[in-house]
């Protein structure tokens, strides 16, 4: 699947870190990159769009002062394909984050954890077992 054939994106909303977490993001995996920023007036990203693995993701850094922010309640679901990748994923997305659940076992997968990152996005990591 191309990025033009996906039909549903996810989409992520930043109050001024949108470029930033992006980078971050790419960072983290290989065949990332961003593909695509429209700045504001005042230097914020007003549309982006970013892939991580293939997977097409937009965002934006909100003008509008808002009360809300990223909840625990959606994820990202990432399936690793080493305890090495899973391990590094761990620390450096819970890094400045929190975790919401630690790297352990569970029915199912070798390794599971459930972290949310320094911007407040969540993600649940698996290695699934062989």
């Amino acid at each position: 699947m191309t990025a033009s054939d996906q039909k549903i994106t996810t989409f992520l909303m930043f109050t001024g870190q949108a470029e930033e977490a992006m980078n971050f993001y790419i960072s983290l995996f290989e065949d990332s990159e961003i593909t695509n920023v429209l700045y504001q007036e005042n230097g914020k990203v007003l549309h982006a769009t970013f892939t991580l693995k293939g997977q097409t993701f937009m965002c934006i850094d909100s003008p509008i002062k808002h009360d809300f922010t990223f909840t625990p309640s959606i994820s990202l679901f990432v399936k690793c394909d080493s305890l090495d990748e899973i391990n590094g994923l761990y620390e450096k997305v819970s890094h400045g984050g929190s975790v919401l659940m630690e790297l352990g076992e569970i029915p199912g997968y070798e390794k599971f954890a459930w972290v949310q990152d320094r911007y407040g996005v969540s993600w649940q990591l698996s290695l699934p077992q062989k």
